[in-house]
């Protein structure tokens, strides 16, 4: 049933979105560095990793440069016009394609790179490995803003990306894991959809119950 509502989905999306989509490639062909897509490899069900697509937002090379894999508030890696993707998640939609292809879903956990992936505590890790990542779920959602949390320095961001943010997204997933179903994935969905209009609300505190709590983050 997941599979079939994933291929359904993700097919009504790219039709609907091929016009922008177009739009958005000449844009970025023209204004950032001659390249549209970027294949990352990350981390997938089973510890297995594949090539995940994105739109450009990021100056080549930029996992080498600053912050590596972490992207920090106001990054000087990020291009222009890559700062209004970002902005819209417009950056994610080629990731419809990884659906299509059976490598993600629409809802479930964010596919790390190898080395934040290996952050993740061991105990948490078991469960995740489990889950085909996702596009959206209850993690995006609640670190939708992640960056704000993510300063100019780098040594003190990657510190706390590793020892506050990864345990506490992990744990987050694992909460996916215990609770998951089509109704779960489909109000994550539509409060997805929701929070690309509003950011600022917490829908989330409202529609779901347990989620796990962290004095750190007022979410």
């Amino acid at each position: 049933m997941k599979r079939i509502f994933d291929i359904v989905i993700s097919a009504i999306i790219i039709t609907l979105f091929l016009p922008l989509g177009l739009l958005i490639a000449v844009i970025l062909f023209f204004t950032g560095e001659g390249e549209v897509f970027y294949i990352q490899q990350r981390i997938g069900v089973d510890g297995k990793p594949f090539g995940l697509f994105k739109f450009v937002t990021m100056v080549k090379n930029s996992p080498n440069l600053g912050a590596c894999d972490i992207t920090i508030q106001d990054d000087p890696r990020v291009l222009p016009f890559g700062r209004i993707l970002r902005k819209t998640k417009l950056n994610e939609f080629p990731q419809f394609i990884n659906v299509l292809l059976g490598y993600m879903s629409i809802v479930g956990p964010r596919p790390l790179v190898e080395n934040q992936f290996n952050m993740i505590p061991d105990n948490y890790k078991k469960k995740i490995i489990m889950l085909k990542p996702g596009i959206t779920g209850i993690g995006s959602i609640v670190f939708r803003n992640e960056e704000k949390y993510l300063h100019s320095d780098v040594n003190d961001s990657n510190d706390f990306y590793k020892n506050e943010i990864v345990p506490f997204k992990a744990s987050l997933e694992c909460w996916y894991h215990d609770n998951s179903s089509i109704f779960v994935d489909t109000l994550i969905v539509i409060i997805t959809a929701i929070m690309v209009v509003k950011p600022n609300l917490n829908l989330h505190n409202h529609c779901f119950s347990g989620l796990p709590k962290h004095d750190l983050f007022n979410l």
